[in-house]
């Protein structure tokens, strides 16, 4: 895996863009849960993996495959292959897809075939070109989303609600509506069109991603040592960690996870985050200006 932070009149649009690289013998196949995140953009030189919804739905395989923002996990199957990701922050959903983000919670789709997606699809033809290394390709990507779209008028707006969302002591709605100078009203309003989701599960998830990325860079990875504070109780963690994970903590951790263990460790050694979700939004100097 290869990471590459976004150049900086684009970072407040979007996590991290990275390359992957599976190598496995031909027919193997690795099985693993992409845990609740932000909408991902993911383009396969071959071999695009099986991918579905957790909680049921019809599988794809696409070679585009688009997700909305998840408050659930995505089951793959991958094997050999390699892709190129891009995650979206609130702003980056706001700015290039310019549809509600509720209306794609919880989905997976063929960027081809969405209308929602298919502005993107030219980006998989600026990949894997003989000859061409990874940073071109990333240079590729980049103009390609200065020119997609301008900033939308109310970037400010969603930079803010971001910024306090991810607050480890935030933990009510009130208390994140106060802080962002918005009545409650007006904030469910702008967190279903841009975050996917209302304010207080938004801020539920937030505190289960921090318990699931600690037990998950743990070398103990033992439950009790790595649950997020502000849980009333173990029983309380486990009942949010069923709502959100559709199974028991301790289900979880008897699973394998081949993929998101790798892609975790590395992602918080070279980004500092090991997930989408806890990633704080990063100003541009200007939000017109080009870098």
């Amino acid at each position: 895996m290869r990471f590459f932070a976004p150049p900086e009149d684009l970072a407040p649009c979007f996590t991290t863009f990275y390359k992957m690289e599976v190598d496995l013998p031909s027919g193997e196949v690795l099985e693993d849960l992409l845990q609740p995140e932000w909408g991902n953009l993911r383009f396969f030189k071959h071999n695009p993996p099986l991918a579905r919804p957790l909680e049921g739905g019809e599988g794809m395989n696409a070679r585009f495959q688009a997700t909305g923002p998840s408050s659930h996990p995505m089951q793959f199957r991958i094997g050999r292959t390699s892709m190129w990701g891009i995650g979206l922050l609130p702003l980056g959903w706001a700015r290039f897809v310019q549809v509600p983000a509720d209306r794609f919670v919880d989905t997976i789709c063929d960027g081809e075939a969405s209308d929602a997606f298919a502005k993107f699809a030219p980006l998989r033809e600026m990949f894997w070109h003989e000859g061409q290394d990874a940073y071109a390709e990333f240079a590729a990507i980049s103009q390609f989303f200065r020119d997609l779209a301008p900033m939308p008028k109310d970037a400010d707006r969603i930079l803010e609600i971001h910024e306090a969302m991810i607050d480890p002591y935030l933990l009510e709605v009130t208390t994140l509506a106060d802080r962002v100078g918005l009545t409650k009203r007006t904030l469910e309003r702008v967190c279903a069109r841009h975050f996917g989701f209302p304010p207080r599960l938004l801020l539920r998830r937030q505190r289960m991603m921090r318990s699931l990325a600690n037990f998950m860079l743990s070398e103990s990875q033992n439950w009790s040592e790595t649950i997020d504070r502000h849980y009333h109780d173990q029983a309380h963690f486990v009942h949010e960690f069923h709502n959100f994970m559709g199974m028991s903590p301790s289900q979880y951790a008897q699973r394998e996870h081949p993929v998101l263990e790798a892609f975790m460790s590395e992602r918080q050694r070279i980004w500092g985050s090991p997930v989408q979700t806890l990633d704080a939004p990063r100003h541009a100097e200007s939000h017109g200006a080009e870098g």
